[in-house]
C-alpha cells in the first residue's frame, strides 16, 4: 500500500503530525494520503504517562479543544513539593526553593491514553487512516533511502514457521515516513545506528517510570492536587523522584521515576516503588483505597545534549523516539506534540515542492525545531539531568533551582554526562545488598499481581520478541559479575534465573509478561538483549493511563 506519509506510532507526536498534515492539506485544497500504524490493540493501549499536561501545543494544534470535548477536565489547583529524608521524615519545600519548571499553574491532570484516543478521532475525521493492532517490524531502505515500513507477519509459531492462522506482513510505502514510537523505539534505534544520527551528541539517558491508579475514599481525595517528591527511597542508591496526582472521579495516580544510571546491581526499581507508597506523605492519600491499574515505561531524559539529528533520507524522528522530553518539567507530551506539528509542516512543504518522489533528507526540520519554543525549552533545561547525575539529588536540585529561578536557564555553560547508563553498574560483590520488605498486599504488591492489572497479553505461540545476541551471557557473564540484574530491573517478571538442585542455573524469559517498557534493551550491562516487535496487538492494554 502506498501513501504520501506513513506515521509509526499513535502517540501524541504521531497523531499531532497526522492532524497537522491534514489541516494544511485542507487549507491548501490539496489531497494527500496519511496512514498511522499502531502496535497496540487500540489507540492508547500502550500509552503510559504521569501525567500533568501542559496544553501549549494543543492550543496551537486545535485551539477549540475545550468546545470539541478534549479530555482535559482536571486543572491543577495546588503543587506540593517534598524532600523525603527517610522512610518517615519529610520536609515540604517553600516555593522559592522549587525550580519554576516544577510549577504547574495552568496545567491539567490527564490520562494521556484517553487524550490520544480523542486525538485519533480528530485525525480520522480529517481523513487519516489509522491501523491499530499492526506492528511496524522492519524498515524498508532502498539505496540508503527509507521508503516505508514492513508490517510484521502474524500467525508464526515459536520457531518462526507459519501456523494455520498465518497472515503475511504488508509493505506500507511512503514518500516520507515519520517515526513516533516513543522512548527507545525499535525502528528509531535502528535508524539512529544506521545513519549515525547521534554521532555528535551525548549518549541518551533514561529512567524507568512506574504508575498506578487508585480509587480512594472521598476524604483522601483533593481533585487537582499535585504532589512531587525527591530523596527517599532513592537518596543513596539512585536518583529520581516520586509523584502523586489527584485526578477526577476520586482517583489518584501514584508513581516513581528512577534514573537508569544507577550503579548498584542489587537495586530493584519495582520494589523501590512499592516501598515508596509506605511513606506517610503518600500513604495518607492511598489508605483505604484500591489499586486498579499498574504499568511501567522507560523515559528518554537526555534532553538537548542527547538529541540526535532528527532527519534522514526519507523520514524523520519525532517526540520521544528522538528524545524531546523536558525532564526539568518531567513533561514530554507537549514537546512531543510540537515536534510532530513541526514535522508535519516540514513534510507538507516538501510534498508541494518535490518532484513527487519524496525521499529527501529534510534537514530543514532541524532548523524548524531550532527556531521554535521546543528548542528554547530544551536549551533552558539542558543542565538539569547532568547536574543531578554529577551533584546528586540534593545539590543537583539546589543547582537547578538557582539556574531556573535566578538565571532562567541561561547560564553561559553546559554540563554534560557522556557516560552510558548501562555501563554504570558496579560488581555485585562490591555493592551493598538491599533487603526489601515483603509486600503487604494493601499498599505494596508483587510483580505478577501487578502485571495482571496491566491487562498484558501476547499470543503465546510466536517467536520470542526479547532476543539475545548470545544466549550464554546471562549465566556466564551477567550472573557472576552482576547477579544478573535483569531479574530486578524488569518491572514485569520477564527474566528469571532458575536454580534447581544439582543442575546449572538457567536463564528463563517469560515474554508473555512483557509490558513493553524497553528497560532491558537499555540497562542490560552486556547490551545483549534487543527488544523487537511481537505480533501486533500484543502487550499491555492500559485503559486510562
Amino acid at each position: 500500500m502506498e501513501y504520501d506519509v506513513v506515521i509509526v506510532g499513535a502517540g501524541p507526536a504521531g497523531l499531532s503530525a497526522a492532524i497537522r498534515l491534514m489541516q494544511q492539506a485542507k487549507n491548501a485544497d490539496k489531497d494527500i494520503t496519511v496512514c498511522v500504524v499502531e502496535k497496540g490493540s487500540e489507540v492508547g493501549a500502550h500509552i503510559l504517562s504521569g501525567a500533568v499536561f501542559e496544553p501549549r501545543a494543543l492550543n496551537e494544534l486545535l485551539p477549540d479543544w475545550q468546545e470539541m470535548g478534549a479530555p482535559l477536565t482536571t486543572p491543577v489547583t495546588h503543587d506540593d513539593i517534598y524532600l523525603f529524608s527517610d522512610e518517615q521524615s519529610s520536609r515540604k519545600l517553600p516555593g522559592f526553593a522549587v525550580p519554576k519548571t516544577m510549577h504547574n499553574s495552568g496545567n491539567y491532570i490527564v490520562s494521556v491514553a484517553n487524550l490520544c484516543r480523542w486525538l485519533a478521532e480528530q485525525a480520522e475525521t480529517l481523513g487519516v487512516e489509522i491501523f491499530p493492532g499492526f506492528a511496524a517490524s522492519e524498515l524498508l531502505i532502498e539505496q540508503d533511502v527509507v521508503k516505508g515500513i514492513l508490517i510484521g507477519d502474524m500467525g508464526l509459531d515459536r520457531e518462526g514457521k507459519p501456523k494455520d492462522s498465518f497472515t503475511p506482513g504488508m509493505e506500507l510505502r511512503a514518500k516520507y515516513t515519520l517515526f513516533a514510537e516513543g522512548c527507545r523505539g525499535h525502528l528509531g534505534k535502528q535508524l539512529i545506528q544506521h545513519y549515525q544520527l547521534d554521532k555528535d551528541v551525548s549518549p541518551q539517558h533514561y529512567a524507568i517510570g512506574f504508575k498506578e491508579i487508585w480509587d480512594v475514599p472521598a476524604n483522601n481525595h483533593h481533585q487537582g492536587l499535585v504532589v512531587h517528591s525527591a530523596g527517599w527511597p532513592l537518596a543513596n542508591e539512585a536518583s529520581g523522584g516520586g509523584y502523586l496526582y489527584h485526578s477526577e472521579s476520586q482517583q489518584i495516580v501514584v508513581g516513581l521515576i528512577i534514573d537508569l544510571n544507577y550503579s548498584n546491581p542489587h537495586l530493584d526499581p519495582f520494589a523501590e516503588f512499592q516501598r515508596y507508597k509506605h511513606h506517610p506523605v503518600i500513604k495518607q492519600y492511598l489508605e483505604g483505597g484500591k489499586r486498579v491499574s499498574y504499568g511501567a515505561r522507560a523515559i528518554a531524559k537526555g534532553g538537548l545534549n542527547s538529541l540526535p539529528k532528527m532527519s534522514f533520507s526519507g523520514g524523520l524522528l519525532l517526540g520521544c523516539d528522538a528524545g524531546t522530553l523536558n525532564f526539568a518539567k518531567i513533561k514530554g507530551n507537549h514537546t512531543a506534540m510540537k515536534s510532530g506539528m513541526l514535522a508535519a509542516e516540514t513534510v507538507f512543504a516538501a510534498l508541494q515542492t518535490d518532484d513527487g518522489g519524496g525521499g529527501r533528507d529534510l534537514t530543514e526540520y532541524g532548523q524548524n525545531v531550532k527556531q521554535s519554543w521546543l528548542y528554547e525549552e530544551l536549551h533552558s533545561s539542558r543542565n538539569f539531568g547532568p547536574a543531578m547525575h554529577k551533584f546528586g539529588t540534593f545539590w543537583g536540585g539546589v543547582f537547578n533551582t538557582i539556574e531556573q529561578n535566578w538565571f532562567g536557564g541561561k547560564l553561559p555553560f553546559t554540563l554534560k554526562d557522556n557516560n552510558f547508563d548501562y555501563a554504570q553498574l558496579t560488581l555485585a560483590s562490591e555493592a551493598t545488598k538491599i533487603a526489601y520488605p515483603k509486600p503487604d498486599n494493601t499498599l505494596s504488591f508483587d510483580r505478577l499481581t501487578s502485571v495482571y492489572l496491566s491487562n498484558t497479553n501476547h499470543e503465546e505461540e510466536q517467536p520470542c520478541h526479547l532476543t539475545l545476541a548470545n544466549a550464554d551471557i546471562p549465566i556466564e557473564v551477567n550472573l557472576p559479575k552482576y547477579d544478573e540484574p535483569a531479574q530486578r530491573y524488569c518491572p514485569a517478571g520477564v527474566y528469571e534465573v532458575i536454580s534447581e538442585e544439582g543442575q546449572q542455573p538457567r536463564f528463563q524469559i517469560n515474554a508473555q509478561n512483557c509490558i513493553h517498557c524497553k528497560t532491558c534493551d537499555i540497562k542490560d550491562p552486556s547490551q545483549n538483549i534487543t527488544w523487537v516487535t511481537p505480533e501486533g496487538g500484543g502487550g499491555p492494554n492500559y485503559p486510562n493511563m
